[in-house]
């Protein structure tokens, strides 16, 4: 099946072609395409569906459970999430690596734990 950004787009007011750009929102890269005449972008649907997905995803305070494992403890994490993550991971055509090699874990704060999927910034 063809995407519909593989095709030719025609800014609608100056009628030349638009070229393939990368917008950044929220920490997430979308496809785009942009008129380099007058600055008017189209952002692919489908990315704007994750950026929504992604925004309801980030406003949920999800309750999880602290477990015993061997000497460790381990939390779960939400499957909405792990979803999110794979599909944002098969969309970027990295599937090279496997889950448990892209997980930080980083204590910020006193009372703050933060996982990071994906590399480091």
């Amino acid at each position: 099946m063809t995407d519909i950004f593989d095709t030719k787009i025609i800014c609608k007011r100056c009628d030349r072609e638009m070229q393939p750009s990368v917008v950044n929102r929220a920490g997430l890269g979308l496809r785009a395409v942009e008129c380099l005449e007058c600055g008017d972008k189209i952002i692919h649907p489908q990315d704007l569906n994750s950026l929504q997905q992604f925004n309801t995803l980030r406003g949920k305070t999800f309750v999880v459970k602290l477990r015993m494992v061997g000497n460790s403890h381990a939390i779960s994490i939400p499957k909405e999430i792990i979803d999110f993550v794979n599909d944002q991971q098969r969309k970027m055509n990295n599937m090279n690596r496997q889950m448990d090699e892209m997980v930080r874990l980083c204590f910020e704060d006193f009372d703050t734990l933060k996982v990071r999927f994906g590399d480091e910034e």
